[in-house]
């Protein structure tokens, strides 16, 4: 098995997701004393999930850009050389097209429910810019995927 190269932490994309992983700690840690204090943090659940999109969403990108997603080897590493490449070139565009589906089932779904002000029952935090960040999220994995499938000569 080859070690896994992290993932270079210089990046935006890790501060967002980091950020994110950090806020999700300390609302929760805030939730939790405050149950214990009988003093509940109203809507923390809410703000969580809303924390923890961005950083899942720069999780995803950073992973595949890096090529660093988890994958079994089982029947990949008992083939021949070339059709390995052959099978990580069909697996990288079948994985292209289900985010491109994604990103068209968010942006079809956003656009339906842009002018009803959807929002979060007890913060009222509102969806469209969480859909927006996954549509967008979505684009960029398919466009990443697909380049991969394209041009597999330059895989990480």
């Amino acid at each position: 098995m080859d070690p896994v190269t992290p993932p270079p932490r210089s990046g935006v994309l890790f501060y967002i997701g980091a950020g994110g992983l950090l806020l999700v700690m300390v609302i929760e840690t805030i939730a939790v004393i405050g149950r214990h204090v009988r003093v509940p943090l109203l809507g923390a659940l809410e703000m969580a999930q809303a924390a923890i999109l961005p950083a899942a969403c720069a999780a995803m990108i950073i992973a595949s850009l890096a090529g660093t997603h988890a994958a079994v080897h089982l029947v990949t590493e008992r083939v021949s050389p070339a059709l390995r490449a052959a099978m990580a070139r069909v697996s990288c565009f079948i994985a292209g097209l289900f985010f491109a589906g994604l990103c068209i089932g968010a942006t079809w779904l956003m656009s339906d429910y842009w002018n009803s002000f959807e929002e979060t029952d007890v913060l009222h935090i509102p969806f469209r810019p969480l859909r927006i960040v996954v549509a967008l999220t979505a684009a960029v994995l398919s466009l990443i995927f697909l380049h991969r499938a394209l041009r597999p000569e330059e895989r990480a």
